[in-house]
C-alpha cells in the first residue's frame, strides 16, 4: 500500500490530537494548524505523495479510534471527524502551496537557463553543466527552429501545448526542448535530427494556422545553439524583406543573401546604377522592379512571368522591352541577366525604391 512506504512520523503528532478532540471536543488550534501545514510543506520537498499521504491520515485514523470517541455517542464522533477534516485540509494546503513554490522555482529556472542559452550571457562551462538537467547534452551539435505566427506566444498558450503534445507523442521528450522567446516558438534539437525539426515546423504551422517556421544550421557547443537561433531569427527577417512565403525556411538556403549585404555600400551603388534609370518610367520603378522580380522567380519564363503578374505575354514583352531601353541590360544576355537579377534582390534587401539609398 502507498501509506507503507511513507514514515508515520510524517503526520507528527495527528494521533496524540486526535485523543484530545475525543476527549475534550475541541477544535484544532490555529497552531495546531499551522503545524499541519509545516508538515505537509515538508512533505512536499521530502519528495513524497499527496494521495499516499492522505491515505496514511485515514489509515491511522481508523487504527487509532479513540474509545472515548465511541463511548461518547454521536457529538464526540462528529468532533473527531470535524477534526480529522480540519488535519487533513491544512496538511493538503501546505502540501500544494509547497509544490506551487518548487513548480514556480523550476520554471524561473528554466526561463533563466533558456534566456542565457539563447542570447549566450552566462559561462559556456556552466551552462553545459545546467544543460542536462533540461534534457540537453551541448558538447554536441545542436540546431534551432524558430516559427512565427499571427499573434505573439507564451508557454501558457494552448498553441504550445498543441505542437508539445505532437512532438511528446512522435519523439517523446529527450533531447528536445521547446519553448518561446519573444512571443516566437523555439524548439532546440540535436543538430542530427533535421527530422524533428521539420516535424515542428509542420505542427507549428498548422496549430497557428499558416505561420512561418525557419530552421538554423547545426553547430556545436552551448555557443552553437546562439549561433544557430541567430540564424533562424535572420531568415525571418529574410523573409519578410523578401517576401519569401515558404513555410519551412532553411538558414543553409539563404546565405547568399548576408554575402550580398555585407558590403551595402556596394550593394547601394550596384541598385542605383542598374535599377535607378526605372524611376523615369511612366508610374516610377516599382511596377517595372516588380516585373523584374516575378521574371526572375519564374525562371525566366515569359508565360509563367505573364500569369503571375495577370498580364497577357504581349504586355509582359512591352514591360521587358522597357526596362530594357531604360537600363540599357540585355536580358538575354548571362552577364547582363545576372547583373540585374542580383540588383533586384539588392533592391528587395535594401526595400528599394519605398526607401531612400
Amino acid at each position: 500500500m502507498a501509506e507503507s512506504r511513507i514514515p508515520v512520523e510524517a503526520l507528527g503528532n495527528y494521533v496524540h490530537v486526535l485523543e484530545e478532540v475525543a476527549g475534550t471536543g475541541r477544535r484544532l488550534t490555529h497552531k495546531e494548524l499551522e503545524e499541519r501545514r509545516e508538515l505537509g510543506r515538508e512533505a512536499a520537498e521530502s519528495g513524497l505523495r499527496l494521495r499516499g499521504l492522505i491515505t496514511l491520515h485515514l489509515a491511522q485514523t481508523r487504527a487509532h479510534w479513540p474509545c472515548t470517541a465511541a463511548r461518547g455517542g454521536a457529538g464526540s464522533v462528529d468532533a473527531v471527524l470535524h477534526a480529522v477534516e480540519q488535519a487533513v485540509d491544512a496538511f493538503t494546503e501546505g502540501f500544494e502551496g509547497a509544490q506551487r513554490m518548487t513548480v514556480r522555482r523550476e520554471e524561473a529556472a528554466r526561463r533563466e537557463f533558456i534566456d542565457d542559452l539563447l542570447y549566450g550571457r552566462s559561462d559556456l562551462g556552466r551552462l553545459a553543466e545546467r544543460s542536462s538537467r533540461f534534457g540537453l547534452h551541448l558538447s554536441r551539435a545542436h540546431a534551432v527552429a524558430v516559427a512565427v505566427g499571427p499573434e505573439a506566444y507564451t508557454e501558457t498558450d494552448a498553441v504550445l501545448r498543441s505542437v508539445e503534445a505532437a512532438m511528446l507523442a512522435r519523439f517523446g521528450g529527450r533531447e528536445i526542448l521547446l519553448t518561446t522567446k519573444d512571443g516566437r516558438l523555439i524548439c532546440i534539437a540535436p543538430g542530427s535530427r533535421s527530422d524533428v525539426l521539420l516535424y515542428f515546423a509542420q505542427q507549428s504551422h498548422a496549430a497557428t494556422g499558416g505561420g512561418q517556421a525557419a530552421i538554423g544550421r547545426p553547430h556545436h557547443g552551448p555557443g552553437g545553439v546562439v549561433q544557430s537561433y541567430d540564424e533562424a531569427l535572420e531568415a525571418h527577417e529574410l523573409a519578410g524583406r523578401l517576401g519569401l512565403d515558404e513555410p519551412v525556411l532553411h538558414a543553409a538556403d539563404l546565405l547568399v543573401y548576408p554575402v550580398l549585404t555585407r558590403d551595402r555600400q556596394a550593394m547601394v551603388d550596384l541598385v542605383r546604377s542598374r535599377l535607378g534609370p526605372l524611376q523615369r518610367a511612366r508610374g516610377g520603378a516599382e511596377p517595372l522592379l516588380r516585373t523584374l522580380t516575378a521574371y526572375f522567380d519564374s525562371g525566366c519564363v515569359a508565360a509563367e512571368t505573364a500569369r503571375r503578374l495577370s498580364l497577357s505575354v504581349r504586355a509582359l514583352t512591352y514591360r521587358l522591352e522597357r526596362i530594357h531601353q531604360l537600363t540599357g541590360s540585355d536580358l538575354a544576355d548571362p552577364v547582363h541577366r545576372y547583373t540585374l537579377q542580383t540588383a533586384v534582390i539588392g533592391a528587395r534587401l535594401l526595400d528599394w525604391p519605398a526607401k531612400e539609398i
